[in-house]
C-alpha cells in the first residue's frame, strides 16, 4: 500500500452510503465526482472506443433489454462470425477515425470451443494494427480465457447489467453468479476487466445503487466502467418502459466516478438520444470513454462529424493508447 493513490480505492462500499451519495444535491455531487476525476485524469481528454458487432443476432439469452435475443421479433437476422480479414479492415478505419481501443461482440450466449481459432486469429489481428482489444463473447471457460489471454485480448467486457436483486426480472437464461465467474476466468487470465450495467431498465435507484456497489465491491474494480442508457428496441420486453430521466443518469455516472476512481468510466449505449447538454455534464461527471462510430452493435449511435463538432464545444480531446495503456 505504499501507493498513496490505491488509499481511495474502497472495497467495503454499503447500498445505504451508496444512495446517500445519489441524493446529494446535484452540484455537490458534480463537484465531488470532478474533484475525483482529476486526481487521477487529464479532465479533458476522452478514450476514443469502436463496436463492431462481429457475428449478430441469433442468440439463445433471453436478456429483456436485447434486440438479437433469438426469440424476439426485432427485425435483427442472424448471421455467422465474420472473416478475419473484414474485422481487421473495419478497425483499421475505426483507427483512422480516432479509435484507439477496439471493441468486438458476438451474440452468442457462451463460446464455443471450436470458434477459439477464429476468434485468437482476430484478436492478433486488430492488435497489430496498435489498437487496444476488447472482446464479449459472453460466458468463458478457465481454458478460453487462456487462449484469449495468449492471443493479446487487453480487454474482455461482460455486463453484470443491474443489480443482482434485479437481475431475475431481466434475464432468466442465466444467473449472475455465472456472469461473476467469467469475470473470475479473465481476471485470472491477466486480462483487463470491462464491466458496468444497463440503466432505464425499470429499476429502482436502490437497484442502480446496488449494482455500483456489486462492481466497487469485486476485488478490483473494473478497468473499464460502460454506464449505458437502455435503448428501447421495440419486439423487446422493455419497449415502453419509463424513460429514466437524464440527471438521474448524469448521477449514476457521478457515483460511479466517486466509487471508481481509476477506472474508465465509460459513457456508453443511448448516447444518440442525448442533448449535447446531458452528454456535457456527463464528462463533467466524470465519464471519460465513449463508443465512437455510427453503430453499437445493432442500435445506432452518434456520427463522427457529431462528436467531433460536440468535443470541439467542450474542448475535448480524445486519449492517446498510450495514457490508459497502464
Amino acid at each position: 500500500m505504499d501507493n498513496p493513490q490505491a488509499l481511495d480505492l474502497r472495497h467495503d462500499w454499503s447500498v445505504e452510503e451508496v444512495e446517500a451519495l445519489f441524493a446529494l444535491p446535484f452540484n455537490d455531487l458534480i463537484f465531488r465526482a470532478q474533484e475525483t476525476h482529476r486526481r487521477r485524469f487529464d479532465a479533458n481528454e476522452v478514450q476514443m472506443s469502436t463496436l463492431l458487432s462481429i457475428k449478430t443476432g441469433g442468440c439463445a439469452e433471453d436478456c429483456a433489454y436485447c434486440p438479437q435475443a433469438a426469440q424476439y421479433q426485432t427485425g435483427v437476422e442472424a448471421d455467422k462470425l465474420m472473416q478475419v480479414q473484414a474485422v481487421v479492415a473495419a478497425a483499421k478505419a475505426a483507427k483512422e477515425g480516432g479509435a484507439s481501443r477496439y471493441c468486438m461482440g458476438a451474440a452468442w450466449r457462451e463460446l464455443k470451443d471450436r470458434d477459439v481459432d477464429a476468434i485468437c486469429e482476430i484478436v492478433k489481428g486488430v492488435k497489430d494494427l496498435g489498437l487496444e482489444t476488447c472482446m464479449t463473447l459472453g460466458m468463458l471457460t478457465e481454458p478460453q480465457a487462456g487462449r484469449l489471454a495468449d492471443a493479446g485480448l487487453d480487454y474482455y467486457n461482460h455486463n453484470i447489467d443491474t443489480s443482482p436483486e434485479y437481475y431475475g426480472e431481466i434475464i432468466t437464461t442465466r444467473t449472475i453468479q455465472d456472469r461473476f465467474e467469467t469475470l473470475q476466468h479473465v481476471r485470472d487470465a491477466g486480462m483487463k476487466v470491462c464491466c458496468g450495467g444497463i440503466v432505464g431498465l425499470g429499476e429502482s435507484r436502490r437497484d442502480r445503487a446496488g449494482m455500483l456497489v456489486t462492481l466497487a465491491n469485486m476485488a478490483e474494480h473494473p478497468e473499464s466502467v460502460p454506464i449505458n442508457m437502455l435503448v428501447q428496441v421495440k419486439g423487446t420486453p422493455l419497449h415502453g418502459t419509463d424513460q429514466l430521466e437524464p440527471l438521474e443518469f448524469v448521477r449514476t455516472i457521478a457515483v460511479a466516478r466517486i466509487m471508481m476512481p481509476a477506472s474508465m468510466v465509460r459513457l456508453s449505449a443511448g448516447r444518440e438520444t442525448m442533448s449535447e447538454e446531458i452528454q456535457a455534464l456527463a464528462f463533467l461527471a466524470g465519464a471519460n470513454s465513449i463508443f465512437c462510430g455510427p453503430k453499437l452493435l445493432t442500435t445506432a449511435n452518434p456520427t463522427q462529424p457529431k462528436d467531433e463538432a460536440l468535443f470541439d464545444k467542450l474542448g475535448l480531446k480524445p486519449m492517446p493508447v498510450h495514457r490508459h495503456h497502464a
